[in-house]
């Protein structure tokens, strides 16, 4: 029989029944229970009859169908019971599918991991299924990978597998989505997410470490690695041995050195006074250098075997005593063609004539060689006079620190901290005396003789910095160590956590260190520990390169497994930058005369030296949007020297100059160099030292008649030059007494102050006359006494004000510039005679008078320079009178607006 359709559809199929010629066909019946199907009689007379569905058939719940069915006439009469009925028939109905259901996964999501490098057959299996119930349409016929351009592919069974090696540094990892078909070719409803990590083939190694590693100046001791491990896929190991390298030597002479002269360092370290640089930077006094060639640095020097220095004669002594220092940094390799010739470092050489050297530092054949000839002294026996050591550093193209401490015949080298004694000891006769100039050098040796023209020779490949000699002393231990310390380095946390089974051992600069162990573990915790620390208040920016290699020993062997290298680097930021502000009085007046008084005009008795750094300050509400604001905070930090520049022309020698007392620069450790040009003064010191050095700076000129002003100005600096001050300029006019003419006096004696009018008693108006022309001994005497009052109590109020500086003359007149000689904007009214207009002065008035007496006694004490500072003052003040004389007569003397 024809298949029924699926669920929803309905069909009937035609049924037939034979009967008797009597009878009709009546009915169907259908034997069984709950089936979805019923029959219909179409024609009684012929018994025709149709099956049909009376409900929804849906092959997925029930594939076929097998029932009984039976035919009954209509002959009996009209009860069913009575009907006839025929014989039974069975009825097969297979029920036919519709595609109707997608095929669907079984997990939402496979993973998979692999190797890298392999080719696999199957990676994973994925497995979709079809709900429909006909094996056309509930079987899976074929998969397929939707992401485009992956290496991999997928069968018909849902095997995937890699068409390429895969790469772990190439990718990681790869996502790819996966459809199937059913054999209908309805794809899937969703895809699947198919992940396959790509894990690296296990190599022994370093693992979670970071490249570059920042650090901010001033935070103090940073880890460098704090979760690296390492991986030793599983192999025993017997021994490791870890060296960590931090690298600074392209910085300069490393290490971050390069911060302040060699004659700062070395004050700072506590060195002997007396060194003597051979190699300063070029300046006016140190003129020597200009011809070289420099480096980044202004204290490198770099010497390409066809230069050398002279130095002048007088900066060394001639003859060294038997104990003396000479220290240098270098940096020195092999050249090419030039591995017989002596490479001169300093040669002390007879300067015509004759071509002896008396002593010399030089490097031959990557060796380092010190001559030292002694003199004649009767004694004609061989002494120690070539001193030869063999060192790796001499030709290893890096910056080290020599020291070469003589103390004849003994000569010990110092290399980075080390002691060496040498490998070699030349002994040779005494030079005999004679009366032949010596020129020292540097760079080369200078030939003076035996040849036609004297000239350089044996000229040195390399770079130098630092270059000193120590006459009549030797450097302790200490003080070198100290000059070639580092202030950057590697350092170890929690020493005491390390573990009993860890050795370890830093050099001397602590750039290198060694840790050595049997345990893995305890191997990784300690070099989790090891830091980077740079103690420098404001560091060179930039990087600091870092390695770290491994030697690794196994049971039985001498290396069997090879550790790759750590290869990062330290990036160091940038330091707060300090703003050095230097502030103070820029402008005022002395008079002539103290301009050539013994100790002159004192020209910063109050500058300031302040330094600040800007500081961001978020705004308290952080919901806010506002921009941060900008706090400039006070920080407290060396310097490293202060020039006093003369503006406007050099100084004339001949009637002008800058002083300093020296007592007051040694009191501080600070040094000077005085020019027509300025004053120099350096050193490292505290903005404080400098301070109190600029605050006796005085300035003379025993010819100031001509003069009428003088500019200088001041700039300061930290760590040479790097940070530099405002520039602050300063301006001292003269007070000139200038001589008038008859005319002018007598016009300025018919100008009456109103102070004269009130003293006179009333007379006739020839007398007023006459005593306005020619003032009586009375008012000679009432204005000298005025001027004593005025000139006694301002002196009272100055001491008591500026008590607490050290030269009381200076600071006063420093004091007076800025109350009695500007005029212009100052109004002064005093009238002597207040006692004698009534009868009421009372306590003030006693007071005052007490006052005067005292300060009178303290005048009278001081000596005569205060009464000659007195009469030049008046002498002044009769001056700016005369030239002043239309504005006289605005000037009034009033003790009411004195601030005492």
């Amino acid at each position: 029989m024809e298949a029924l359709s699926s669920i929803w559809q309905f069909s009937v199929f035609p049924l037939t029944v034979f009967h008797s010629s009597a009878g009709e066909i009546c009915a169907f019946k259908i034997h069984g229970q709950e089936l979805p199907f019923e029959a219909v009689v179409l024609n009684k007379t012929s018994g025709e009859g149709r099956l049909r569905a009376k409900s929804p058939i849906d092959c997925e719940l029930q594939k076929e169908y097998t029932f009984i069915i039976q035919a009954y006439d209509c002959g009996a009469g009209p009860r069913e019971t009575a009907w006839k009925k025929s014989h039974k028939a069975v009825v097969h109905i297979q029920v036919k599918d519709v595609n109707e259901f997608a095929p669907t996964f079984k997990e939402p999501a496979y993973k998979a991991v692999v190797t890298e490098g392999k080719i696999y057959d199957s990676i994973l299996q994925v497995e979709a299924v079809d709900e429909d119930c006909s094996p056309q349409y509930s079987q899976i016929c074929n998969y397929e990978i939707v992401t485009t351009d992956v290496p991999f592919a997928i069968d018909r069974n849902g095997n995937i597998r890699n068409t390429e090696k895969l790469s772990y540094d190439k990718q990681h990892q790869y996502e790819i989505l996966v459809t199937a078909y059913d054999c209908g070719q309805k794809p899937a409803a969703q895809d699947t997410l198919v992940q396959v990590d790509v894990k690296p083939v296990c190599k022994p190694g370093w693992q979670d470490w970071t490249k570059r590693i920042e650090y901010q100046p001033g935070s103090g001791s940073m880890a460098l690695f704090p979760s690296i491990h390492l991986e030793m896929c599983d192999g025993a190991v017997s021994s490791l041995q870890i060296i960590a390298e931090l690298q600074t030597n392209y910085i300069g002479k490393g290490c971050d050195r390069e911060t302040y002269s060699e004659k700062s360092l070395q004050k700072l370290c506590g060195a002997s006074s007396g060194i003597i640089d051979l190699l300063p930077s070029p300046s006016a006094a140190t003129n020597w250098t200009a011809g070289l060639l420099v480096d980044s640095s202004e204290m490198i020097f770099k010497f390409d075997g066809r230069q050398g220095a002279k130095i002048p004669d007088g900066i060394v002594p001639k003859n060294l005593t038997d104990q003396f220092t000479i220290t240098m940094w270098m940096k020195h390799g092999p050249s090419p063609g030039v591995r017989a010739e002596k490479e001169t470092i300093l040669c002390n050489s007879d300067k015509t004539e004759m071509n002896r050297h008396h002593y010399a530092l030089y490097v031959h054949n990557c060796r380092l060689v010190f001559l030292l000839r002694k003199d004649f002294d009767q004694a004609d026996t061989f002494r120690p006079a070539e001193f030869h050591w063999k060192l790796d550093q001499i030709c290893d193209k890096e910056w080290h620190y020599y020291v070469i401490n003589v103390e004849f015949p003994v000569v010990t080298l110092y290399m980075d901290g080390a002691t060496y004694e040498p490998y070699l000891v030349t002994n040779d006769w005494p030079i005999h005396p004679s009366h032949i100039a010596m020129q020292l050098t540097v760079g080369a040796c200078w030939q003076g003789g035996e040849v036609t023209k004297p000239r350089f020779a044996q000229f040195f490949h390399g770079s130098l910095a630092s270059l000193t000699i120590r006459p009549g002393k030797m450097e302790s231990q200490k003080v070198m160590s100290c000059l070639q310390a580092c202030k950057e380095g590697l350092d170890i946390n929690s020493l005491e956590s390390l573990g009993q089974g860890i050795k370890y051992h830093f050099n001397p600069s602590q750039s290198i260190l060694v840790m050595e162990g049997d345990d893995i573990g305890n191997i990784n915790r300690a070099l989790q520990k090891v830091s980077y620390i740079n103690s420098r208040q404001f560091p060179t920016a930039g990087v600091r390169r870092l390695k770290v290699s491994s030697k690794v020993q196994c049971f039985g062997e001498d290396v069997c497994i090879s550790i790759p290298e750590v290869d990062a680097y330290v990036m160091v930021l940038q330091a707060i930058e300090p703003r050095i502000t230097l502030r103070g009085t820029d402008h005022f007046w002395r008079p002539a005369a103290q301009f050539e008084s013994a100790r002159g005009v004192t020209l910063f008795p109050d500058i300031k030296i302040v330094s600040t750094f800007a500081k961001t300050e978020a705004p308290g509400d952080v919901k806010t949007t506002a921009p941060k604001s900008e706090v400039l905070e006070e920080m407290l930090h060396n310097l490293d020297f202060c020039d006093i520049l003369v503006i406007g022309g050099d100084l004339d020698p001949r009637q002008e100059c800058l002083e300093l007392n020296h007592s007051e620069l040694h009191q501080r450790h600070l040094d000077a160099t005085n020019s027509t040009a300025g004053y120099s003064i350096y050193g490292v010191g505290s903005m404080s030292r400098y301070e109190q050095v600029l605050h006796h700076i005085r300035y003379r000129n025993w010819r100031p008649a001509s003069l009428e002003a003088r500019r200088f100005r001041i700039k300061c600096s930290e760590l040479n030059g790097r940070y530099t001050s405002n520039e602050f300029n300063l301006e001292v006019s003269v007070l000139h007494e200038d001589r008038v003419s008859d005319k002018e006096h007598v016009n300025h004696l018919i100008v009456q102050p109103p102070f004269l009018q009130s003293v006179h008693h009333p007379e006739s108006r020839s007398s007023i006359r006459r005593s306005s022309v020619v003032p009586s001994i009375a008012t000679v005497v009432i204005i000298i006494s005025v001027c004593m009052l005025v000139f006694v109590v301002a002196m009272g109020v100055y001491r008591v004000r500026i008590a607490h500086q050290h030269f009381i003359q200076e600071t006063e007149a420093a004091k007076e510039s800025e109350m009695d000689w500007d005029d212009s904007a100052l109004t002064i009214t005093v009238n002597p005679m207040e006692k004698h207009e009534g009868p009421g002065h009372g306590e003030d008035e006693t007071e005052g008078e007490e006052e005067e007496e005292a300060e009178e006694d303290m005048s009278s004490s001081s000596g005569s320079d205060d009464s000659e500072e007195e009469e030049e003052e008046e002498g002044m003040g009769r001056g700016r009178h005369g030239q002043n004389g239309a504005r006289q007569a605005q000037l009034e003397w009033d003790d009411s607006t004195l601030p005492y």
